[in-house]
C-alpha cells in the first residue's frame, strides 16, 4: 500500500506523506492487529446501531455487516494483507471493507473516533484476556486440590527463614497455594466487574451530535453499561493496569511455587520428582535433570513486572484525553498476558505431573526439633508454666538432645525430668510428628481434617 492511499483515508492536509522513519514510529499494526476480533466485533455493533437508530440505512447496515464477516474471515484464515502504511488495526480493517463494498465503508465511522474505537477494543481484548486468566487460575487451583486431598496427612517440615520449624501435612501446603492462587482468581474477577463499561460512542473526547445509542452498543457488546463520562472513556487505561497489577501479584505466586518446587526437586531435599514433561536433562552431566520449566516460570515474574511498570510510566503524565504516548499501552499487555498464560500452564502441567515423595517428607518433618513447640506447649497447658519459662525449659531439652546427638522424642524421662522436675510420661504423646499435625485443628490449621475441609470448600467454590 503507497503513502498516497493512506494519505487519501487521512484527507489533504497530509499531501506531503510521511517519510518511512514517521511512518515507522507511527504504525501500530505489527502488535495491534491481534485484536483484530474485537475491531470487528465493536464495528458490527456499531453499525447495527447505527441502523436502528435511522443513521444509516438498511442498505449500508446490512453491506457493512457482511463486508466486517469478509475482512473477519480473511484475516483468520491468514488472507489478509495488513498495511504499515495504514498505521493500525481500525485503519486497516476500514480500508479493506471499502475495497468490498464501497461507499457504505465510508459511513461506518459515523458518530466515533478512533479514540473511542481503540479503547473499545483494547478493553473488549482485555476482558477476554482475565476470562483466559480466570480459567488458567481454576484450572490451577483444581490440580493443587487433587494433590492436597491425596496427601492431606502426609507429614512434611514446614519452614520459616527455610529453616525447619514444625510439621505440617503435604495437604496443608499445597492448600496454601489454593488460597494465594484463590485470591489472585478474585482480583481478577473484581478487575473484570470494573472495567466493564464501553468506551463506544465517546467518540474524539466530548461524545457526538448524533443520536446513538449507546445503551445498545453497550449490550451488544457484553457491557454492563456505556462509560459514563466521554473524557475518561477514551482516557482510560485503568482496566490495563489492573489486569498487569493482577497479573504481577499472581505471577509473584507463581514464581514463590516454583522456587519451592526447584529447591524440593533436588537431591539434597528429594521432596518432589517433576515429571520428564516439564524438566530437561544436562548437555554433559548424564545423571541431572533439571526442573527448566519452575525456573522459567521464577523469571517470567520480570517480564511481567516490567510491563506493569513500564505501562505505569507511560500514563503518569498525559493530559486528558487521548494523546499518541497511549498507542504504547498494548505491546507491554499483550506481552505479559502470553507469559502469564504460559506460565500457568506450565505450573498446571506440573502440579498435576508431580510426584511426592512421602518417605523423604516423613523423615524431613521428623528431623531439626520440629516438635519442640508441641513440648512447650504442653509444658504450658499440662503443668501451667508461663510460655516463656515452658520457652526455656524446651531451649535446655533441644541443646541436650543436640549434644546427645538424637531428636526431642528419642530423650529418655530421666533426661527430660532433668530440665523440669514436673515432665512426665505423657510428653511423650505429643512429641511425634504425627501427633503434632494432628493436634493442631484450630480452624485453618494443618490436622488432616481441617485440610479436608478446607479442599471441600474449595471444591464447592469452584464449582
Amino acid at each position: 500500500m503507497t503513502n498516497s492511499t493512506s494519505n487519501k483515508m487521512w484527507g489533504g492536509r497530509f499531501a506531503a506523506g510521511p517519510d518511512a522513519i514517521m511512518e515507522a514510529i507511527n504504525a501500530s499494526i505489527g502488535f495491534d492487529k491481534r485484536m483484530a476480533a474485537q475491531d470487528i466485533a465493536g464495528s458490527r455493533a456499531h453499525a447495527a446501531m447505527l441502523g436502528a437508530t435511522g443513521i444509516l440505512q438498511t442498505s449500508d447496515v446490512e453491506a457493512i455487516r457482511e463486508g466486517l464477516l469478509t475482512v473477519l474471515s480473511e484475516i483468520e484464515t491468514g488472507q489478509f494483507q495488513f498495511s504499515t502504511a495504514l498505521e493500525d488495526i481500525h485503519m486497516n480493517v476500514e480500508a479493506r471493507l471499502k475495497d468490498l463494498i464501497g461507499a457504505p465503508a465510508g459511513r461506518l465511522h459515523t458518530g466515533r473516533s478512533r479514540n473511542d474505537q481503540v479503547a473499545t477494543d483494547f478493553k473488549l481484548w482485555v476482558r477476554d484476556q482475565l476470562d483466559a486468566t480466570a480459567n488458567g487460575l481454576q484450572a490451577l487451583i483444581a490440580a493443587l486440590l487433587d494433590q492436597a486431598e491425596a496427601g492431606s496427612d502426609w507429614v512434611m517440615p514446614g519452614f520459616t527463614h527455610l529453616q525447619t520449624a514444625q510439621p505440617v501435612t503435604w495437604g496443608h501446603h499445597m492448600m496454601a497455594y489454593v488460597e494465594m492462587f484463590g485470591r489472585d482468581l478474585g482480583r481478577i474477577e473484581d478487575a473484570r466487574a470494573r472495567m466493564n463499561t464501553s468506551p463506544l460512542g465517546a467518540a474524539a473526547l466530548a461524545g457526538t451530535s448524533f443520536p446513538i445509542d449507546r445503551h445498545m452498543t453497550a449490550q451488544a457488546l457484553g457491557f454492563d453499561a456505556p462509560a459514563h463520562n466521554s473524557l475518561d472513556a477514551v482516557s482510560d487505561r485503568d482496566f490495563a493496569l489492573e489486569f498487569l497489577g493482577a497479573a504481577s501479584i499472581c505471577a509473584m505466586h507463581l514464581s514463590r511455587f516454583a522456587e519451592e518446587l526447584v529447591i524440593w526437586s533436588s537431591a539434597q531435599f528429594r521432596f518432589v520428582t517433576l515429571s520428564d514433561r516439564f524438566s530437561t536433562g544436562s548437555s554433559i552431566m548424564p545423571q541431572k535433570k533439571n526442573p527448566d520449566a519452575a525456573e522459567l516460570i521464577r523469571a517470567k515474574v520480570g517480564r511481567i513486572f516490567g510491563a506493569n511498570t513500564a505501562l505505569m510510566m507511560v500514563m503518569k503524565g498525559l493530559p486528558l484525553a487521548y494523546s499518541k504516548d497511549m498507542q504504547e499501552d498494548k505491546e507491554q499487555v499483550f506481552d505479559a498476558a502470553d507469559n502469564l498464560m504460559l506460565a500457568l500452564a506450565a505450573m498446571t502441567g506440573m502440579v498435576g505431573d508431580m510426584t511426592a515423595n512421602r518417605a523423604a517428607l516423613a523423615a524431613a518433618a521428623g528431623a531439626g526439633f520440629s516438635t519442640a513447640t508441641d513440648l512447650a506447649d504442653w509444658l504450658v497447658r499440662v503443668l501451667g508454666l508461663p510460655f516463656r519459662d515452658a520457652h526455656h525449659v524446651t531451649g535446655t531439652l533441644v541443646a541436650l538432645a543436640e549434644a546427645n546427638g538424637c531428636d526431642l522424642p528419642d530423650l529418655s524421662l530421666d533426661q527430660m525430668k532433668s530440665a523440669h522436675d514436673g515432665i512426665t510420661s505423657q510428653v511423650f504423646d505429643v512429641l511425634g510428628v504425627e501427633n503434632s499435625v494432628h493436634s493442631r485443628t484450630s480452624y485453618g490449621g494443618t490436622a488432616p481434617a481441617q485440610v479436608r475441609a478446607q479442599i471441600s470448600r474449595w471444591r464447592e467454590i469452584l464449582a
